[in-house]
């Protein structure tokens, strides 16, 4: 084995996990789109297009494993190899998130909102540009950006408890908006569990950089109720 080929595997798989981190991405916004426009067709086929996904971060991660057992990579190839796959998991498990709030678009169906949506697609939005940046910064080996993304986490996190406690007031004043509401809220929490994921992903790119793969702690004192 050369250097040559050993780094044009691992170029190949970080290919790999930027167009699968792509189609999450799209799978994030459109499904959110979908919520909003209650456009039933754009639900379904996000909620169809989930099994391609699966199927890619499978192919990825088969493809991670050969070149480990293959190649017998070292130190930083090694670490980078295992990061691949680590992150693929969390792509995929992003894509199922969004593949929920499609189900939800799906069984809301044409009842009628209980409330505009403003605070969810802008969850949606600062989640989806987190992860495209994490994801940059990733295969660039960017460890400073990865450290900075998380710190955003906090904004998500911020429009999720106001969507919480705006949702809560509505169920206790009818409660004939309480199944609509709790869809709402399964919305908001799928997306904050998402930038969370990101959050995962930046570890991963300190951990190729330095050898140490800890949490990076983004958390606040905040409350539901203040």
């Amino acid at each position: 084995m050369t250097r040559e080929t050993l780094d044009q595997l691992i170029q190949a798989r970080y290919d790999d996990i930027l167009v699968l981190g792509n189609m999450v991405e799209n799978a994030i916004l459109n499904s959110v789109e979908a919520l909003k426009k209650r456009d039933l067709e754009l639900a379904q086929k996000i909620y169809d297009q989930d099994k391609k996904i699966n199927k890619r971060r499978y192919k990825l991660e088969r493809a991670s494993m050969t070149a480990i057992a293959t190649q017998q990579p070292l130190a930083t190839d090694l670490r980078i190899l295992a990061s691949i796959i680590e992150v693929a998991g969390e792509l995929e498990r992003m894509g199922d998130y969004a593949k929920g709030i499609a189900l939800i678009t799906l069984r809301l169906g044409n009842e009628p909102p209980v409330k505009p949506l403003i605070d969810i697609p802008k969850m949606a939005e600062l989640t989806a540009d987190m992860l495209h940046r994490a994801l940059g910064a990733f295969v660039n080996g960017d460890k400073d950006t990865a450290m900075e993304i998380p710190e955003e986490d906090d904004q998500v996190d911020h429009l999720y408890n106001q969507v919480y406690r705006e949702l809560l007031t509505y169920m206790m004043a009818d409660t004939s908006t309480i199944d609509r509401a709790t869809y709402l809220l399964w919305v908001s929490h799928n997306l904050e569990r998402t930038a969370d994921r990101v959050t995962n992903i930046c570890e991963r790119t300190r951990y190729i950089a330095t050898g140490k793969l800890k949490d990076i702690d983004v958390s606040d004192d905040e409350q539901f109720w203040e």
